[in-house]
Parts: C-alpha cells; structure tokens; sequence
C-alpha cells in the first residue's frame, strides 16, 4: 500500500475485519425511520419501478448519474428490461450519461472468472449496455494489494460526485438479522466505514457457486478452483450506504430464501435506540438497519415476504 493512500484513508481492524474511512471524514447523523414499503405483484414488477427509479434520476439531474448496481437476484428482472432496451436507440441519452459502479465483490478472483459479480453483470445486461454507459468501475480482485484498489475505487467513486441511486438488496443472518451490500453481523462495521475487506466463509462460497449455477452463468473447472480459494469479500460499507441520495431495496426471493420474510420483519419492526453506543450495537448486530437511518429509501418487496404477519406498509 502506497503512503499516499495511507495518508488519505484512515485503516481500522476490527478482528478479522479491515475497514476503510477518509481521514477527517465526519460521522452522519444518525436519525431512525420506519421504512416504508411497496408490495408490488410480480418481480417484473419490481425490475420496471427500478427502471423508472433511473429515468426519473435522469430527468431530475442535469449531466452524469451515478448508480450501484446490485449482484443477486434483486434487480435481475430491470436488468433484462434494461438489456434489451439498449439493443436499440430508445434511452442513448440516458445511458450515456451513467457511470456505473459494483458494490462488493469476491476476492483474489480474475476479473474475467465466470463467478464473479462482473461476468454476471456482463451476462445479464449485455454487450450493447456496457458499450453505451460512461463509465463501469467494479472493485478490482486481480491484485496483490486488495486495500490499495480498493481506495482507488473509492477515490473514483468520490471524484465523479458520490452515488445518486444505491440499488440494495438484503441478506438473512442468524437470529432474523440481516446484511447489506456485505455488511456482516458483528464485523464491526461503523458509520464513517467507507468500505471494508472482510473474511469469507467456505459456506458462504459453496451458496455463491451453487447460486450463480442455478442462474445460469457459464463455469469453468478453473472458475470454480480459483473461487472457492477466494479468502475474502470487498465490500462498500455504512458511511457509502449512508452517503448516496437515493436507496432503493428490492426483496423478491423469499420463495427461495425462507428466511428473509423474518429478516424482513426484524428490519421493519426493531426499535432503534436514541443512546449512540446502544445503536451502534444494535447496528452492528444487524446490519439492515443501516437503511432506518438513511433519510431516502424505497423498498420494492413481492407479497410473499410479508406472508404470514399481516403488515401494511
């Protein structure tokens, strides 16, 4: 690591964990809300809300939009709309005007692996998409100095304004808690984390391969090798969550994860402490609620996420 990024990024270790802050950086003010949400009838559904989430970004901003796109199943169905409108002329405007960035990413890893997010992105967005956006930085996981580009990833992401559109998804954990981006429970994770460098679980591995296979994805011999002899995850962390303009959250696989209904229901009804060193427990033991303190959210959920409890959003 270079004493140039040294000097500009503040290093914290919280076990295993290394976290990533800017220097100087001030802590948010951390203000819960109850997060509202929109059940909405199909995922389909949920992909064309995304969508017009971007357009009316682009109608509200003069000049480049910045977004996060989110791995997983959340935002597959925008993708595919998304990918066949940039096999014609209809939103070249739009699309040229987008920077467009990842949010975590599975590391040592070639960047050219049929498992990784990038491949994935590639896949289900399309040649045309990537060939019209501005701009498509994902985190590097080719390099010997994962902390290093990491930063320069940041310092991108900082120079070109900051995100105007964080699509996220949510992760059940132990206990009905959750995780966003790869924000784990008890990593330690705190409000002025940019981004952090955090261990993976060989369990965690198999679920990723045995995901990415299910959707479809292309996998060598060589692919899956070198995955499964990935040691960590990058991943973008509170003070970037906190920082964008705009969340919006989909959860539109509880049919195939049954526990994020409960996960769910965790994030909408914990009350969140007035006491700081009580709510940076609290969010560090669950790390959605990350998006109750954010002042900007639309959750996207299907009906069967709320299967069972009888909520109203």
């Amino acid at each position: 690591m270079t004493s140039r990024k040294q000097s500009s990024f503040e290093r914290r270790v919280v076990g295993s964990n290394v976290w990533l802050s800017r220097e100087g950086e001030q802590a948010a003010s951390l203000t819960p809300r109850p997060l509202r949400y929109e059940v909405l009838p199909s995922e389909e559904a949920v992909g064309l809300a995304q969508w017009e989430e971007i357009q009316r970004a682009a109608q509200e901003k003069a000049g480049d939009l910045f977004i996060l796109l989110l791995g997983g199943r959340g935002a597959q169905a925008m993708y595919k709309r998304v990918a066949g409108i940039a096999r014609t002329e209809e939103a070249d405007e739009l699309l040229g005007r987008l920077h467009v960035f990842t949010q975590d990413a599975l590391a040592p890893m070639r960047m050219d692996n049929g498992l990784s997010f990038v491949r994935d992105f590639e896949r289900l967005l399309g040649e045309a998409f990537f060939r019209k956006v501005k701009s498509f930085t994902p985190m590097r996981t080719d390099t010997g100095d994962l902390e290093g580009g990491l930063m320069e990833y940041l310092e991108k992401l900082e120079a070109l304004g900051g995100i105007d559109i964080f699509f996220l998804g949510m992760g059940p954990e132990a206990g009905a808690a959750s995780h966003l981006a790869y924000i784990k429970p008890g990593s330690g994770a705190a409000v002025r984390d940019l981004a952090g460098v955090i261990p993976i679980s060989p369990s965690i591995l198999e679920h990723h391969i045995g995901k990415f296979k299910a959707g479809g994805s292309t996998v060598t011999p060589e692919d899956e090798a070198e995955c499964r002899a990935a040691t960590h995850i990058l991943t973008l962390g509170p003070a970037a969550i906190l920082g964008a303009r705009r969340i919006v959250q989909s959860v539109v696989d509880a049919s195939t994860a049954p526990a994020k209904p409960a996960s769910y229901r965790r994030l909408l009804d914990e009350e969140i402490s007035s006491d700081p060193s009580k709510r940076a427990r609290q969010l560090d033991e669950n790390p959605g609620l990350w998006l109750r303190v954010h002042p900007n959210v639309r959750s996207l959920i299907l009906p069967d996420v709320l299967v069972g409890d009888g909520a109203a959003g």
